[in-house]
């Protein structure tokens, strides 16, 4: 199998046509049957991968080229998701918009070539699937909650913590999915996953979200000023699923089929067992 295969298998799963400018193979490389997949792949973890015989890696966070500085632009697939939440569409790309910038200006000035030539001279394959793993685990974490907590109006934000904890890489993690905004008795009302589309949107995209009538929102992850300004927005409840864990949900959906294709695959990096 090549780079190419691998990246076209990773986008049926999640449901893509086109490859998103997070992801893509930085390195080429044909004949591939064992692979290294981490959440954060650096030089170091290339060394390392050299020495345990692979004959490609996968990083999940972009680390180079294009993915790496084409990185904000994946976040206008928020506006999508906003949208399916009730969002209006110009609400949506207003509320995102900064955010973006913000973004846009951060990933300008990084070394974008740095693991990105380790790899070249050390003639790995080299690929970066981001925006399709993390589709993967954003459907599953919605249909699984859908499930337990169902329609009575009446699960609270303990309930939802409880409902992600039944997942593997929920229950494996040291980093356990956390009530960041509201108490556990508060009303969960309605629940929403947001896991896709690059990274956090920010206070604004939070607010937009809660406005359109979700009760409490479901995210990987959330820096500390949008967790101050959401609270004080006192509008809906914030829970933290956790990043590892929830990358590691769509990784290892993908994991899965790679080895249906017959090929080893070695979680590493921050990817938790299932």
């Amino acid at each position: 199998m090549n780079t190419q295969e691998i990246l076209h298998i990773a986008l049926k799963l999640a449901g893509l046509q086109d490859t998103p400018a997070d992801s893509g193979v930085v390195v080429a490389g044909e004949n591939i049957r064992k692979i290294a997949f981490g959440v954060d792949i650096e030089v170091a973890e290339l060394l390392l991968a050299r020495e345990l015989g692979v004959d490609a890696v996968i990083t999940h966070h972009p680390k180079g080229g294009l993915p790496m500085v084409e990185f904000h632009n994946v976040m206008s697939n928020q506006i999508d998701r906003m949208v399916t939440a009730g969002v209006p569409i110009n609400k949506a790309q207003k509320a995102l918009h900064e955010r973006m910038e913000e973004v846009s200006r951060s990933h300008h000035v990084a070394n974008y070539d740095r693991v990105m030539s380790a790899a070249r001279l050390m003639k790995m394959p080299f690929i970066v699937i981001h925006t399709p793993a993390d589709i993967l685990a954003e459907n599953l974490v919605q249909e699984h909650l859908d499930k337990c907590l169902g329609n009575t109006g009446k699960a609270v934000v303990k309930d939802v913590v409880e409902a992600l904890e039944q997942l593997p890489e929920y229950r494996n993690t040291l980093a356990k999915p956390i009530i960041r905004v509201g108490r556990e008795s508060d009303y969960a009302g309605r629940v929403f996953v947001t896991m896709a589309g690059g990274t956090s949107g920010g206070a604004n995209v939070i607010r937009a979200y809660f406005e359109a009538g979700v009760g409490t929102l479901v995210v990987m992850h959330m820096p500390d000023d949008a967790i101050k300004a959401v609270k004080e927005q006192n509008i809906g409840n914030v829970v933290v699923a956790g990043h590892m864990a929830s990358d590691s949900v769509g990784i290892n959906q993908l994991i899965c089929e790679l080895k249906k294709k017959g090929l080893q695959v070695l979680r590493m990096s921050g990817v938790i067992e299932p």
